[in-house]
């Protein structure tokens, strides 16, 4: 029987409230009131002349993406930084012919397929950074985003000037978080490699399709794998 007193979660299990010391020791990587500005820039092009590829047969055709995603922040405390980004991309294909051959009785044959797609993203973002070790040169950083996309596109038959096609306004919600390894390269200027966003996305898609029919579509997701074809690779400046 208790008379009186308190009884502590200590006093019944003194293991149970023991914290273990990591020994990690905090360090200075990005001092505070130092502004940061960088970008991402990427381009691929390719161009097909009577490819054949298994089951694929006949390809011609050609096409580009191109994409800019500038960025600048400030460290409003050691280690920590705030700030907007903003993304364009382009998409383009003309593909003059493409055959898929799956045996006698299945076969598919496409002329003239024209796509073209333009986006713009503005995103704000957190993001936080621990060096390796004592190091200077090398430190771990992630970035929350909050990102907002708008698109506009259009595929058809044809050569891609007439007004027959399909034509698509999607708008786009992201959350997700980019971590990355940053690598200074002078006392103010830093390579760094992150990864694609992981995260929860929202698009809502609508389609008016030879001026006439109107269609819509609406997508989620929620992505946490990581992607090795979404690496990128950019330079960050820190003045």
């Amino acid at each position: 029987m208790l008379l009186g007193g308190v009884v502590t979660a200590s006093a019944i299990n003194p293991h149970r409230v023991q914290r273990i010391d990591r020994e990690i020791q905090k360090h200075v990587f990005i001092p505070k009131g130092q502004v940061l500005a960088g970008g991402i820039v990427s381009y691929s092009e390719h161009e097909e002349d009577n490819l054949n590829f298994t089951v694929l047969k006949n390809i011609e055709g050609r096409g580009y993406d191109f994409g800019v995603s500038p960025f600048v922040g400030y460290c409003f405390r050691d280690n920590m930084a705030a700030g907007v980004r903003f993304a364009y991309n382009r998409t383009y294909l003309d593909l003059g012919n493409f055959d898929l051959n799956l045996g006698e009785d299945f076969n598919i044959s496409l002329d003239d397929v024209y796509y073209l797609e333009q986006s713009y993203e503005v995103s704000g973002f957190l993001r936080t950074y621990m060096p390796v070790g004592r190091s200077k040169i090398f430190g771990l950083f992630n970035e929350c985003r909050l990102t907002y996309g708008y698109a506009r596109g259009k595929n058809s038959t044809g050569s891609g000037t007439s007004y027959d096609g399909t034509f698509e306004t999607a708008h786009s919600l992201e959350i997700g978080f980019a971590p990355g390894v940053s690598a200074f390269v002078t006392d103010w200027a830093a390579v760094e490699v992150s990864m694609g966003v992981m995260g929860f996305n929202f698009k809502w898609v609508d389609q008016k399709t030879n001026q006439v029919e109107h269609g819509k579509r609406r997508t989620s997701s929620g992505d946490f794998k990581i992607n090795l074809f979404s690496i990128n690779i950019g330079m960050t400046f820190y003045l």
